[in-house]
């Protein structure tokens, strides 16, 4: 029998209609959560606010030797590894050349050949800087490895991270003996965030300690 065009099509269940619509409902609240788990990925270039300034000193990889970054700020305190906090900063490693960069995995050494001291300025503190390395005096050194004692050429950045990294000084200095300190770099942090008065000048930290 040929299907009358204008009939009617048969009635819905209401309760068939709410559940669709709840349904939707469901489907566009998730949406919503989704949305706000994974919010916009960062732009290209810009690091996440959780420092104003890194210092950051390396040395040769693998090398032996013990090099120490000290950070002087405004207040006349210093973070160094015996003092890791200070005027807002932080020590986040003390690198200890070959002491603290082999550890045993299921009885298999792994080597961390890096060698890097990190301080972080989580925030603006107007005043001057004053950053130090010291060649350091230490008995755990590998008496058997040929470049243990010897000068040891250090580098050193400072970045300015807000509102985008920016290299504010990039330097070398040679360190020839244990027990050696030398200033790599001092500068001054404006009350707006700025870096100025980048120098050299020699200054004892560890004299004062």
């Amino acid at each position: 029998m040929r299907k009358n065009r204008f009939a009617r099509e048969p009635e819905v269940d209401p309760f068939y209609d709410m559940l669709f619509n709840m349904l939707i409902a469901f489907v566009f609240c998730f949406i919503i959560a989704l949305l706000a788990m994974n919010p916009k990925a960062t732009k290209s270039g810009d690091i996440p606010a959780k420092a104003e300034y890194i210092i950051t000193m390396s040395w040769p990889d693998m090398d032996p030797n013990d090099i120490d970054l000290w950070v002087q700020g405004p207040s006349g305190e210093s973070v160094w590894f015996r003092n890791r906090e200070a005027d807002l900063m932080h020590l986040d490693r003390d690198d200890r050349g070959t002491s603290n960069n082999t550890i045993l995995i299921n009885g298999k050494k792994v080597v961390n050949p890096l060698r890097q001291e990190v301080v972080t300025i989580r925030s603006i503190v107007p005043g001057e800087y004053v950053v130090n390395a010291n060649y350091y005096d230490t008995k755990d050194i590998d008496p058997n490895d040929p470049r243990s004692g010897k000068p040891v050429e250090a580098t050193l950045s400072i970045i300015k991270v807000n509102p985008k990294a920016e290299v504010v000084y990039y330097g070398q200095a040679t360190l020839d003996a244990r027990g050696k300190e030398l200033t790599m770099a001092r500068f001054t942090v404006t009350s707006n965030g700025g870096v100025d008065n980048i120098n050299t000048i020699p200054k004892s930290l560890m004299s004062a300690y």
